[in-house]
């Protein structure tokens, strides 16, 4: 009895110490922690441009990263979460920042599962990866292209050098923390004969999964789902 009483009072004081501020995380941050379900799990949401070290113009639907980190940190220390849910619908964006990113959620301990809505492009595709278990709904389409950049660009050999560099660190991401072989990522990004004004390979959902990109085609129950399971096998060790 008394145990069931202890047990009561955690509980609540769980979901007090968690829903307090759901309103300002979901209208300012994009990521909520439910308290109602089987287990605590934080919802993260990429969406729309990720926004590195520049500034993108006001009305720009965008990620910071610089609110990201710390909500991952948090995550990882916060004892009553038992895992993270990414839910990814980005066009890629700063390439130093979505890869930040993405090393942070592959090197947490608890459990992380994530699921490709709409879009997981560019940078977007070592996001999607970086968790222990990768989902996209069948709509959805990932866009992998080489490395690009804008603005002023020194045409010298250093240049070059810094984006095979580049493009070395996200390939070697990618087929760590996926399936897929490099061979077939660096066919798929070299690809010219599939993008109008550009090199690169759109996927849509059933193709990245074959490609072994993306574990599984699932919606959102099957993704938490998987994430619940995962936080089973991590509590019985």
């Amino acid at each position: 009895m008394f145990s069931e009483q202890k047990n009561k009072n955690q509980n609540s004081g769980c979901e007090s110490y968690l829903a307090e501020n759901s309103l300002e995380q979901i209208e300012k941050l994009g990521s909520i922690t439910p308290v109602n379900g089987e287990y605590a799990i934080h919802c993260l949401t990429i969406a729309g441009e990720i926004e590195g070290h520049i500034e993108l113009p006001s009305g720009t639907k965008a990620t910071r990263y610089e609110h990201v980190i710390p909500q991952l940190v948090a995550i990882e220390q916060e004892k009553k979460i038992d895992g993270l849910l990414v839910i990814l619908n980005t066009v890629g964006g700063d390439v130093e920042a979505g890869l930040a990113l993405a090393e942070l959620i592959s090197g947490m301990k608890k459990p992380t599962v994530s699921l490709v809505l709409g879009g997981g492009h560019s940078i977007g595709v070592p996001l999607a990866v970086a968790s222990n278990k990768s989902f996209i709904v069948p709509s959805a389409t990932m866009t992998i292209h080489p490395v690009r950049t804008n603005g002023l660009v020194l045409g010298v050999p250093q240049t070059l050098n810094y984006f095979e560099k580049m493009q070395e660190r996200i390939t070697g991401f990618v087929t760590k923390n996926s399936k897929v072989s490099k061979s077939v990522l660096e066919k798929l990004m070299m690809n010219t004969g599939e993008l109008a004004t550009d090199m690169g390979t759109v996927l849509c959902g059933e193709d990245a999964v074959k490609i072994g990109l993306i574990d599984k085609v699932g919606s959102l129950s099957d993704a938490i789902s998987s994430l619940y399971k995962l936080i089973e096998e991590k509590n019985k060790k």
